[in-house]
């Protein structure tokens, strides 16, 4: 079993990817992010939803401070999301203000936190609350020869990207993935249920992205066959089981209104949740993390093995690309700019 985890070692679909060269985030404006809910807030309720831009300033930060501004326990702040810290990200957070006085919000902005609008509803946000996040994005110290650059870009336009888990999934220099080993297999249990929870994520995504990995390398990955689970677009959980090859198949699958799928590990409830013969051989190596899994009574679900960035922009300026596109909640930018060129991080910590 190991203990050793690296995204690099996750397949890519082109070898262009290794040829083009750039650098993301030299500036907190490189990378701006956000966000859509997928509801509009009512108008009505006793909490307040507030969208904010922030520079330079973490998610689970910003609600703390919201909480004591507000005089509120941090339970009562509510948001859909984390976004990155070396970022300009437009966020949505929710107050529950139910029987208090609402504070001045106008004191709250600062040089890095901007209020930008404000309405009320019934319900507290909650994760999950996203139809997805807008990007956009500039890559500088391009390298590379620009016909790889454009037919990676076309590609991508096509095509669509490997729908991996990215880092950021698995924490810092993938620490998360590094306390499931110690509690799957060491005996090690977290003590508390926040830690729990981030822990069974980050494995259920990193057996995900090996099986994705596995079908990269077969050059399968936006590919069906018969008794595999296929996954409408645009949605979480309505699958179906691939029973026979016909022309309306194939048209649906290329034209991204259907994809294959992949296992996010648990106990299959469901013929169209149990996994392929091929996964569990794949997935051999990571036994110990399936069988917890399941005793630990997550279900089986399925996610799209590609996914295809929407409304993408592109502009190619020599040393200088700066794309715009949109992804539904779940896929991540980090995983698209993956399939285009090595990217150095430049804000990235040691």
């Amino acid at each position: 079993m190991q203990t050793q985890y690296d995204m690099a070692q996750l397949a890519t679909v082109s070898e262009r990817s290794h040829c083009c060269r750039a650098v993301i985030r030299q500036s907190i404006t490189d990378f701006i992010v956000e966000e859509v809910l997928a509801f509009t807030p009512s108008g009505e309720g006793g909490h307040v939803f507030l969208y904010i831009e922030k520079k330079g300033v973490n998610t689970a930060f910003l609600a703390q401070q919201l909480a004591l501004f507000a005089g509120v326990p941090l339970q009562d702040v509510g948001y859909a999301g984390l976004k990155d810290r070396h970022a300009t990200t437009r966020q949505w957070f929710s107050v529950k203000l139910e029987g208090k006085i609402a504070p001045d919000w106008k004191k709250f902005s600062s040089d890095t936190i901007s209020i930008k609008a404000q309405y009320w509803h019934n319900k507290k946000l909650r994760r999950g609350g996203l139809l997805g996040n807008r990007f956009q994005l500039r890559l500088t110290e391009v390298k590379g020869q620009e016909s790889d650059w454009l037919a990676g870009l076309d590609d991508i336009e096509k095509s669509g990207v490997p729908n991996y888990f990215a880092e950021q999934r698995f924490g810092h220099h993938y620490q998360n993935l590094q306390r499931v080993h110690d509690w799957f297999e060491m005996g090690k249990v977290p003590k508390r249920r926040h830690q729990k929870s981030l822990y069974l994520s980050a494995a259920r995504s990193w057996l995900f992205n090996q099986v994705l990995s596995y079908r990269v390398q077969q050059k399968t990955w936006n590919a069906l066959s018969l008794g595999e689970t296929a996954l409408l677009a645009g949605t979480k959980s309505s699958v179906f089981i691939v029973t026979e090859s016909t022309t309306a198949l194939a048209q649906r699958l290329a034209t991204m209104d259907i994809h294959p799928t992949g296992p996010l590990w648990g106990k299959a409830q469901s013929p169209a949740m149990l996994t392929q013969q091929q996964e569990q051989q794949i997935l051999l190596p990571w036994l110990a993390w399936q069988q917890q899994l399941e005793q630990l009574g997550l279900t089986m679900a399925r996610r799209a093995l590609r996914v295809c960035p929407q409304q993408w922009q592109w502009q190619y300026h020599k040393e200088v690309i700066e794309l715009q596109f949109f992804l539904p909640a779940g896929s991540y930018a980090t995983a698209v700019l993956r399939e285009l060129a090595t990217i150095k991080n430049a804000r990235a910590i040691d």
